[in-house]
């Protein structure tokens, strides 16, 4: 999940690349469910405001922000692996407290539905009608529809590994 502590450690790792080699891609693997909305922006704007390429590469699944983060890397330096699955939904919370606490809190998710629909519709080129359309329910996609829909921009092709020789024996016997 992408919480407040990893975004901090992400953030960091971010900041240090840049400033390690500032004309050198920063590349970006993606393999998340998603998490809080807040620290998934603090990764984005900090990606933004590096003014450096970062490739993206979703590895397994970019769900909810991390679709987001996916969508928000350099435009031609954004991919997909063949078996990976991209899903866009609008934001979630847990509400409680007081009919103003619960008012509140919806106030906030709406703005930040908002502010997540408008940055997809920006890193995509999709409508924002269609964005917040998509975004109703689950929205799931393979690579071939998150390339049509413009979160990212190729499909990675594994490299093909030679077959070894000989192979090792995985023995299943207990001690």
């Amino acid at each position: 999940d992408i919480s407040d502590q990893m975004a901090n450690v992400v953030v960091a790792q971010l900041l240090f690349l840049k400033m390690e080699d500032p004309k050198k891609d920063i590349s970006l693997y993606i393999n998340s469910v998603g998490g809080s909305i807040h620290a998934g922006l603090a990764i984005l704007d900090t990606m933004l405001y590096l003014g450096c390429d970062i490739n993206t590469y979703c590895i397994g699944q970019a769900v909810s922000i991390a679709a987001l983060l996916l969508a928000a890397g350099t435009k031609s330096k954004r991919f997909a692996l063949p078996h990976s699955r991209i899903m866009l939904h609008q934001p979630y919370g847990g509400v409680m407290g007081t009919s103003e606490d619960i008012a509140l809190q919806a106030k906030e998710i709406l703005e930040l539905k908002k502010i997540t629909s408008s940055l997809m519709s920006r890193f995509t080129g999709q409508p924002l009608d269609k964005i917040l359309e998509d975004s109703e329910r689950d929205f799931y996609m393979d690579p071939e529809s998150a390339l049509r829909y413009g979160i990212v921009d190729q499909i990675a092709k594994p490299s093909v590994a030679p077959q070894p020789k000989e192979s090792l024996q995985l023995s299943t016997t207990s001690l």
